[in-house]
């Protein structure tokens, strides 16, 4: 029996985004848009589990293959006996799920790996069957990313990391606790020593830091393509130009280089970073660089019209969905619910050290030693979904490489301020 999902007032638009969005996961340029009123309907008999052949397919990244099928493994000794069971893993990116769903439901997997991002244009496209045991899951995870995995009070996958965002990388032979908490010192400190704190300055993920904590506004439409933002306001304690002064302040400071993540991880090899913004996928490369100087927590503190304002960021989880045209409908919901247990995620961790979205796992001893994994937990609290239109990347990105170069031109800085928000706010990408 088929659980089908009925989707109502389905714009044009909607549709359009869900097939064609872009993937990348770690960068998290993806956009996804809130979905029409959805209606789900259940036939009688689901969730009887089968007996006889039970043949399911899984969609995950190769990296995650061999962690994978352990747990597989251990889903066929719990249930032996109830079904035959012909469980496959199949190579799939994370950042290609949606559009490899969309594409072809009913040939889709019974279960695939995705980032929070890709949630709602997978409900709209009536490709996922919502979680069964939903009391059950939503006690047993971290609230945000109950969140990132619900639509309406209903959780629609099953999550399994809480790692999908960024912090703060610092080496310990060069920086303390006590340094690390401001902006200001910390580049104050690289300079001293003739090194530098990186950052990925003109990518709208990392932007949005600067942004998120001063009391603006930013956020996607109704319209689920459009953004609404008020960066560049000239009313209250922080204005628009206030944090454009500041961006200039920080990107030509001695001690500061504007540089994508991979050329971060070389400054971390050759030394001349002592910090840098980024997440969990360059841990391993930090570790092997600093050794016992390896150090990581949330975002600092950054001055803006004399004040500190936390850093704030974009943050993310990664979940499994259940193919609402599964043939074993029940059987899925039970693997899926299974690779995602306290006991999976932990060995998740172990071996693929992936944050886990486990409340009791997340708050082990264990996890919060690994410096990466405690620091984007931590940078949580200062954090939101990401969840924005298309015309917002370029527009993030033009704006920031201005910066970048000092200003070079002497543009008013409303101005820039202005040319930004009009760029975000635009009805088309720019």
């Amino acid at each position: 029996m088929k659980k089908r999902l009925l989707v109502a007032m389905l714009s044009v638009s909607l549709l359009t985004m869900a097939l064609t969005g872009c993937g990348n996961a770690d960068a998290g340029n993806q956009t996804d848009t809130e979905p029409a009123d959805v209606e789900v309907q259940q036939d009688d008999g689901d969730g009887q589990l089968e007996s006889g052949k039970v043949s399911l397919r899984v969609w995950v990244e190769e990296a995650n293959i061999e962690n994978l099928q352990k747990m597989i493994d251990s889903f066929e000794q719990k249930y032996a006996g109830q079904a035959d069971f012909d469980i496959t893993i199949e190579v799939s990116s994370d950042a290609d799920t949606r559009n490899n769903v969309l594409g072809d439901i009913h040939n889709a997997a019974d279960i695939f790996s995705m980032p929070d991002d890709q949630l709602y244009s997978l409900i709209a496209g009536g490709a996922l069957s919502p979680v069964e045991n939903q009391s059950e899951v939503k006690a047993a995870n971290l609230s945000e990313a109950v969140d990132a995995a619900s639509y309406n009070g209903t959780l629609y996958a099953y999550p399994y990391s809480a790692d999908n965002g960024y912090f703060l990388y610092y080496n310990k032979a060069y920086l303390s606790e006590a340094d690390v908490q401001t902006m200001d010192r910390i580049l104050e400190v690289a300079a001293e020593n003739e090194k530098k704190l990186s950052m990925e300055f003109n990518s709208g993920w990392y932007l949005y830091s600067f942004y998120g904590n001063t009391g603006m506004e930013f956020g996607i439409n109704d319209d689920g393509v459009t953004n609404y933002c008020n960066w560049n306001t000239t009313e209250g304690s922080i204005k628009g130009v206030d944090v454009t002064q500041a961006l200039i302040d920080i990107a030509t400071h001695p001690g500061f280089i504007a540089q994508p993540d991979g050329s971060f991880v070389e400054g971390i090899q050759d030394d001349s970073c002592i910090a840098g913004i980024s997440g969990v996928w360059n841990a391993v490369a930090v570790q092997e660089a600093w050794g016992n100087n390896y150090a990581a927590c949330k975002l600092p503190t950054y001055t803006c019209n004399g004040q500190q304002i936390q850093m704030s960021s974009f943050i993310g989880y990664k979940m499994f969905g259940v193919n609402a045209y599964s043939e074993h409908l029940a059987w899925a919901h039970k693997l899926a619910d299974w690779i995602t247990n306290e006991e999976n995620q932990i060995l998740r961790f172990e071996e693929r050290n992936t944050g886990p979205s486990n409340a009791v796992a997340a708050a082990s001893d264990t996890i919060a030693k690994v410096p990466a994994i405690a620091a984007v937990i931590d940078q949580a609290q200062y954090g939101v979904l990401q969840r924005v239109g298309n015309s917002y990347w370029n527009a993030c990105t033009s704006y920031a490489d201005v910066i970048a170069a000092g200003n070079p031109d002497n543009m008013p800085l409303q101005d820039l301020a202005d040319r930004l928000v009009n760029g975000i706010t635009a009805s088309t990408v720019q």
